[in-house]
This record gives structure tokens, C-alpha cells and sequence, in this order.
């Protein structure tokens, strides 16, 4: 059984976020952070079997952020 899936977030080029799992083909985007993990907590409920769903979920969220000099 998995303990824990990490999603890595990242800001959308046409706006909104997208996420993927880290060792998972599973993805998802959505148009804002309460949805993206309403998103989230429903493709792991597709991906994985009751038995081996995972306990937790975190998400590492990316921001890039470009400094000019």
C-alpha cells in the first residue's frame, strides 16, 4: 500500500494550474487551488483499488518568479 503520493503544481501557461504525481501517470489541471485538489483527490480515487489507495496526498507547489535587473 502507498503511504503517501506527492503532486507536483505548477501555474499554467493559459491560466490555471496543472499537477501531475511523482512516480504516477496521473494528471490533472484546473482553474484554481480549491479545485485543482478536488481534481487531485478524485483521479488518485481512479488510479489506485480501495486497498492500495494512499493515506496521503501532498502537493509541492511551484511558483517560477523572474527577477530583472
Amino acid at each position: 500500500m502507498v503511504k503517501e503520493i506527492i503532486f507536483l503544481v505548477e501555474e499554467a501557461e493559459e491560466g490555471g494550474y496543472i499537477a501531475r504525481a511523482l512516480g504516477y501517470s496521473i494528471f490533472t489541471e484546473a482553474e484554481n487551488i480549491e479545485e485543482l485538489k478536488e481534481m487531485i483527490v478524485d483521479a488518485v480515487k481512479c488510479h489506485f483499488d480501495e486497498k492500495d489507495m494512499p493515506s496521503l496526498i501532498r502537493m509541492h507547489i511551484v511558483k517560477d518568479e523572474v527577477i530583472a535587473i
